[in-house]
């Protein structure tokens, strides 16, 4: 393993479909563009393909051959095709446990057997393709900013990204599960004949400071981090707390929460995964505990 493949695996782990065919399989990665407009009113797509330049830099003499580049308003594409045998491909298919999806896509245990490095790289490669970091994305308080990695169904994968950055310790500050105790936790979607609102991706949410170790390499990214981490700690100093004392906690270090949930109709839901399914919630700790990211202390 070295830095670029553990980039190049978080990326593909992030938002990559892998199409095998008889011969030769293509790899294709995908960069949305969540919003149009960056926070400093810059063009996204300029950014991201500015950024690209860059990306072909480091992944193109691992791959061995030219990354494939197409771009729409909404999203950024990134394509390579090797033979099925080659060594690159095979390690690829070794450590998604041979998924065709990042729907589907299961890391490898030897993952958090990287180096620090490694996996920080891995975790870049990750947040470039599912990571945002806008300043509607606060919490409390205007300037508490936070970064949302988002993963749609694999709610598996959700755990192991939780349990990766808690390897190189970096704490989750919450995380908004595709629950209906969750997303609709009063049941006002479900009685206004919404009934399935509560079935969008999963949001793992970090403090923008806390992210930092990681970061980006998408440019318009990179901007936005570091300028919201900055007004997050300004704004903490000035109110007279120390930030780490603030950020740097994980869920079992925070209180506990006192509201309870009344019960959904959908907790029975074939969306749910089978090891959650039927039981009721009333907060999204004890369903990170149930699908394994247990406390640690």
């Amino acid at each position: 393993m070295n830095s670029e493949m553990a980039y190049l695996l978080g990326m593909v782990c992030g938002n990559g479909e892998i199409s095998r065919g008889n011969s030769r399989t293509v790899v294709a990665i995908e960069i949305p563009h969540k919003k149009l407009r960056t926070e400093s009113c810059g063009n996204v797509a300029i950014y991201v393909k500015a950024s690209i330049a860059d990306i072909r830099t480091v992944l193109e003499p691992l791959i061995g051959t030219g990354l494939g580049f197409t771009q729409t308003k909404n999203v950024t594409t990134l394509s390579f095709e090797k033979e099925n045998g080659d060594y690159l491909m095979r390690e690829l298919l070794r450590y998604v446990g041979r998924a065709s999806s990042h729907e589907n896509v299961s890391l490898c245990p030897e993952i958090f057997s990287f180096s620090r490095d490694e996996k920080l790289q891995f975790l870049k490669g990750f947040a470039d393709v599912t990571g945002y970091i806008r300043r509607s994305n606060y919490c409390f308080k205007e300037y508490m900013h936070r970064v949302y990695l988002e993963i749609p169904r694999n709610w598996e994968l959700v755990a192991q990204i939780c349990n990766l950055l808690a390897s190189v310790d970096i704490p989750v500050q919450n995380i908004d599960w595709a629950h209906p105790n969750m997303r609709d936790g009063n049941l006002k979607k479900y009685r206004a004949g919404n009934t399935g609102f509560w079935k969008k991706e999963h949001q793992i949410k970090i403090w923008a400071n806390e992210f930092l170790p990681v970061g980006f390499a998408v440019l318009h990214k990179t901007e936005a981090l570091a300028a919201l981490s900055d007004e997050l700690k300004r704004g903490l100093e000035e109110s007279g707390r120390t930030p780490a004392d603030v950020t740097h906690r994980y869920y079992w270090e925070t209180r506990k929460a006192g509201k309870k949930k009344p019960p959904h109709p959908a907790e029975n839901d074939a969306f749910l995964p089978p090891g959650i399914r039927g039981r009721h919630y009333d907060s999204w700790k004890e369903i990170a505990r149930d699908l394994g990211y247990p406390e640690k202390r």
